[in-house]
């Protein structure tokens, strides 16, 4: 798995780690920003598909 760093606002760092921890949303902060990529990646798919960018992989 690749690594990455980032420069982020302490104010957002501050706001993650709320929900960051034993019985939140996310382990790890890693875990988090992933999580955030991810749902990210699938709404620009979703908007490129609804432009007729891209076809789904479920050929829809």
């Amino acid at each position: 798995m690749a690594k990455i760093s980032l420069d982020m606002p302490d104010q957002l760092l501050e706001d993650l780690r709320l929900h960051v921890g034993d019985a939140k949303k996310f382990v790890s902060v890693a875990d988090a920003v992933r999580t955030a990529c991810r749902k990210m990646l699938d709404q620009l798919d979703e908007i490129d598909y609804r432009h007729g960018r891209v076809i789904r992989g479920d050929g829809k």
